[in-house]
């Protein structure tokens, strides 16, 4: 897939110049140089050149005698739509644009780019860019952009939507800090975008990590479903930039105010396996372990060292990382005691004190490397004046070319361990700077090894009754409302098979004092209105009603509260309710209609005080029972759930039930934006749960 871009038999480079101060003379350097001459066609096309660069020039991609796989437009945003005609008359199957003009450059550039999309989907031919750097495939090898260089072979693909990150990340490579397989910039994404990438690169023999920086993802349902499928196969590290921007828009239920970009992103990166960087540093630490190393079978990690203090430092960062320290065999702390002095430590982490030269570190990693209890080692070294760094990289890395476990580094320091550094990165051994590092890079290869055993998603589908809800929204719409309190939102509630208490609207004072009769003492009363969702701002909500002569006082104060302080609300009377039984724990599920991914649901503890705790989870719905099973376990208030002080476990099966119901409504009705259940009242295991009061809002596109 997209063969055409990474294993072209022939390129064009439309705006090859004769100037070393262009782009296209950038491009055409790197083709040539890069090695691509060697296996491959190179036509530049320049009216005013005969040749460039010892390849000869052609006025127009039309002008060239043989097939053209991949053409390279280095030229002025004006010009492009003509040449792209050209490509397609041509019946060139791929183009990267890298001239610059359009999205990024207004409204009258959106409309040129969308003019490229046109062409391209006419004459069926694949698009990257515009707005962009270009292309690197080391294996090919082909260079179509105008990075400083070409960066050394590696097991690592990068995409990034930015030009200026993706030159950074070139050069930090062609330092010799990563080996990269594939390198694409994708600029404004016009036609290949992530996705495209993710499927591409999924099958590539020479790829074991993709890495992505993106600043968006528009067809957030299709990337979870695409990323799924990829990350079984191999691991997938991004970095999102920009999450904290476009979650700002006003909203009007709890949920709305608590989602945003970022948590959007959060569910939809965990939901599909993908592994989040929250920084570039981190990125590139998480890809090196996974690109390098074998994957981690366990979470037992061994530590040797040389200097006690690190080796504290490291113990501290793998258990905040989630790791755990191996507890090594009898038999191994024995071998470790005969054989090291006696001021050393044969416990985990093994101290083989400051004097160690590299025939140490080898006689005791080889015995760490065989205990079973043991799933990866870090190897700590401090520069000390009997320290053989160069010595001890060697046998660190000779270790790591004989098991299949794990191995990383941690030689701290600088100028000394310099030379040590470049010795592990012949045996592909990755170096972090400190051990929080090193733990960090553990922590990825243990989420990937969860990722791997994760099953294919099953969802659930529940029988529901879909015509009492649309009644519902129907009557909403014609009415030209777009919200919905709970006396018409139970029954969208009860068509989903949610349970909920016993419910009368009442106009007059009267009626009320006769429905609580009905219902039986104590009972609640609320505000009736579609302009009033948070009842309870203004006074709207009396709960524990014991007497007719409650009952009519609070109904007589609700509406004249409201008329004084809400003139302009719709009125319907109040909804005399149930109270519900005591005992339970109160908890909020909700949804906010996220721009990219969709439905995004929400679970958390209920209440007032939701909006200031912000202890909630978050997925994107569809999701799996495991999912759902899983935010229960994500809030900080779980163990609320699981019973304290004498207090039973609630019923986890009644709230993961109710996430899986609502999860099925929102997809079934995209016009809701958002929702709010809160509380849903969860009572001790087995008595089920019960939606007290539900605040739901419409879309208002037509």
């Amino acid at each position: 897939m997209l063969e055409e871009f990474f294993d072209p038999k022939s390129v064009a480079v439309v705006g090859a110049s004769t100037s070393p101060e262009k782009l296209g003379y950038a491009v055409l350097e790197n083709l040539v140089n890069g090695g691509y001459a060697e296996v491959g066609k190179i036509f530049p096309i320049n009216p005013k050149a005969d040749e460039i660069l010892g390849q000869k020039a052609y006025p127009s991609v039309l002008d060239v005698p043989d097939d053209i796989d991949l053409a390279v437009i280095v030229i002025p945003y004006s010009y492009v739509p003509a040449v792209l005609e050209e490509c397609g008359k041509k019946k060139i199957p791929g183009v990267v644009v890298i001239s610059a003009g359009f999205r990024e450059a207004g409204m009258e550039g959106l409309e040129r780019e969308l003019e490229l999309l046109e062409i391209a989907k006419e004459y069926q031919f694949r698009l990257i860019g515009p707005n962009c750097l270009g292309i690197i495939d080391t294996f090919t090898p082909i260079n179509a952009s105008f990075s400083a260089g070409t960066p050394p072979q590696g097991p690592m693909a990068f995409m990034s939507q930015s030009g200026a990150l993706g030159t950074a990340i070139l050069d930090w490579a062609q330092a010799g800090r990563l080996g990269l397989a594939k390198f694409v910039s994708l600029g404004n994404k016009a036609d290949v975008s992530e996705i495209e990438l993710l499927e591409a690169w999924a099958d590539d023999e020479d790829t074991n990590v993709i890495m992505m920086y993106s600043e968006g993802l528009p067809n957030g349902q299709e990337f979870i479903r695409v990323a799924r499928e990829v990350t079984k196969k191999k691991p997938v590290v991004a970095i999102k930039s920009g999450v904290t921007k476009s979650g700002s828009r006003a909203v009007s239920s709890h949920t709305g105010s608590l989602a945003g970009s970022e948590q959007a992103y959060q569910a939809a990166f965990r939901q599909a396996g993908v592994l989040r960087a929250e920084d570039m540093a981190s990125m590139f630490d998480m890809a090196l372990a996974l690109g390098y190393q074998p994957l981690l079978k366990g979470d037992r990690i061994a530590i040797v060292t040389n200097a006690g203090g690190p080796g504290i430092l490291a113990t501290d960062a793998l258990e905040r990382s989630g790791m755990s320290l191996a507890r090594l065999k009898v038999e191994t702390i024995k071998s470790l005691e005969e054989h090291l002095p006696d001021a050393a430590s044969a416990a985990n982490p093994v101290d083989v004190l400051g004097d160690a030269r590299g025939d140490r570190y080898r006689f005791a990693l080889d015995l760490v490397a065989k205990d079973p209890n043991v799933d990866g080692i870090m190897v700590v070294l401090t520069p000390q004046a009997m320290t053989e760094i160069e010595g001890t990289a060697r046998s660190v890395g000779t270790l790591s070319h004989k098991i299949d476990k794990p191995v990383l580094a941690c030689f701290m320091g600088e100028a000394k361990v310099e030379q040590g550094i470049k010795v592990l990165r012949e045996y592909d051994v990755p170096n972090f700077s400190f051990p929080e590092r090193a733990s960090l890079a553990f922590r990825a290869m243990s989420q990937y090894r969860k990722v791997k055993e994760r099953k294919d998603p099953v969802y659930e589908s529940f029988k529901v009754d879909n015509k009492a809800v649309k009644k519902v929204l129907d009557r909403t719409k014609q009415d030209g409302r777009y919200a919905i309190g709970d006396a018409e939102a139970w029954d969208i509630l009860k068509a989903y098979g949610l349970s909920i208490p016993r419910s009368v609207l009442a106009k007059t004072p009267q009626e009320a004092v006769e429905i609580a009769g009905e219902i039986g003492y104590p009972v609640v009363l609320k505000i009736a209105s579609p302009d009033i969702l948070h009842k309870t701002d203004v006074g709207g909500v009396k709960v524990g009603l014991e007497s007719p002569d409650q009952v009519q006082d609070a109904f007589e104060l609700m509406i004249y509260r409201t008329e004084r302080y809400l003139p302009d609300a719709q009125v319907w009377g109040c909804q005399v309710q149930e109270m519900a039984p005591p005992g339970g724990l109160e908890v909020l599920i909700g949804m906010n209609r996220d721009p990219q991914f969709g439905p995004l649901v929400t679970f958390g503890l209920g209440g007032i005080y939701v909006e200031a705790l912000k202890d909630v989870t978050f997925r994107v719905a569809p999701f799996t029972r495991l999912e759902a099973e899983a935010m229960l376990e994500e809030i900080r208030a779980k163990a609320l759930l699981e019973g304290i002080r004498g207090k039973p476990p609630v019923d986890k099966e009644a709230i993961i039930d109710t996430l899986l119901r609502m999860g099925q409504l929102v997809q079934e009705f995209p016009e809701i934006a958002e929702f709010d259940i809160n509380p849903l009242i969860v009572y001790p295991k087995g008595q089920g749960a019960i939606a007290i009061d539900m605040r739901l809002v419409l879309s208002s596109e037509k």
